[in-house]
């Protein structure tokens, strides 16, 4: 198909340009399969994996395709131990695992650390075509590393500034990530008090500051939204809510009915699942803990919440579940990821030929 800007397509050996966001914990190698297979960039995300469970999927997901694949990583600063704030945090969850019947609160800790050297070496030895971050870059001797090995680098700026740094340390693409993005924010440079731009605000500002191609993402989930980024300037689209009612999705049939029940009018940032804002569907405990203003440093609270999280998913209620989904989530479907990158397209393809 022929497409009004190419850049992306070109740049990352698809043929639509159309970027199935790398979700933790959602996304897995059938989806990246059957977004690669369907013509779009298929994703894994790996952020939360060890070596071994990335090893498992890339090479899942690798047995599956012969089509470019990207796999993302969180780049976060590592997190200092504050007591007062563990402690703190521990008696705000306490009620919670009272009523849930799970004992002691568990205290806060690293369960994931930030993308290093060992890991960019399991990473390297697969092969990677595109390889993204989240929270902003590698140390630069990894980023060289990743180049040197000829791989398209990505990454997530919430502002001009941070699309401008990132183009300057080695990111081949910029994702223009807007406040109505579902999961984590991926903001990384101080912000002076200012809150993240929406997508229609952002993606023309970044597309003036870079001379990358730029990927739109955040409150894009049909073809009106991806007509509308291209027009704006961007290269292509990163699309995740879309494909969270997927049958390849991972995430708990919990958060699925979540998101197809959800009407877009309903979603809220938190901080008080990880530590850090991520956008999420409204529940009870994220309802109740929105006037906390600290919590321990990301992501040592994923420690602390997963027993709550589990056991809202298991009685299937996502009272405490982390129901991550932007603000498009209204517009999603029961389909199967192969059928949302057929939608879409077909979708922007009838807008852009009036």
């Amino acid at each position: 198909m022929n497409w009004p800007n190419a850049r992306l397509c070109d740049l990352l050996n698809i043929e639509h340009p159309i970027v199935q966001a790398p979700m933790a914990g959602a996304s897995s190698p059938e989806m990246a399969i059957a977004a690669a297979n369907a013509g779009a960039m298929g994703s894994l995300g790996c952020a939360l994996q060890t070596p071994d469970q990335f090893i498992a999927d890339a090479s899942a997901a690798r047995a599956g395709t012969n089509r470019a694949l990207n796999y993302n990583f969180f780049v976060h600063t590592p997190p200092v131990d504050d007591p007062a704030k563990t402690a703190a945090a521990i008696e705000r969850l306490g009620p919670w695992y009272d009523m849930l019947g799970l004992g002691e609160p568990v205290e806060p800790h690293e369960t994931h650390p930030t993308f290093d050297q060992a890991m960019c070496d399991v990473l390297l030895e697969h092969a990677p075509n595109v390889v993204s971050f989240h929270f902003g870059l590698p140390d630069a001797s990894l980023v060289a590393q990743i180049k040197d090995k000829g791989c398209t680098i990505l990454s997530s700026a919430t502002s001009a500034l941070e699309a401008e740094w990132l183009e300057q340390n080695g990111a081949d693409a910029i994702i223009a990530q807007g406040y109505e993005a579902g999961g984590h924010n991926g903001w990384f440079l101080p912000r002076n008090g200012a809150d993240v731009a929406g997508t229609m605000a952002l993606v023309p500002r970044i597309v003036d500051a870079v001379n990358v191609p730029v990927i739109a993402a955040g409150g894009i989930a049909d073809g009106r939204g991806i007509a509308a980024a291209l027009m704006l300037g961007a290269a292509g689209v990163q699309i995740g809510t879309a494909f969270l009612a997927t049958p390849e999705c991972r995430s708990h049939d919990v958060h699925k009915d979540a998101v197809l029940r959800a009407t877009g009018d309903d979603t809220m940032h938190s901080i008080a699942f990880s530590g850090r804002a991520a956008r999420t569907i409204t529940n009870d405990y994220a309802r109740g803990m929105a006037n906390v203003a600290e919590w321990p440093d990301f992501p040592l609270m994923n420690a602390a919440t997963a027993p709550i999280r589990a056991a809202t998913a298991k009685d299937g209620t996502g009272a405490a579940f982390a129901l991550w989904a932007g603000q498009a989530v209204g517009l999603a479907r029961a389909e199967t990821t192969a059928e949302v990158v057929e939608r879409l397209v077909g979708e922007t393809q009838t807008i852009l030929k009036r």
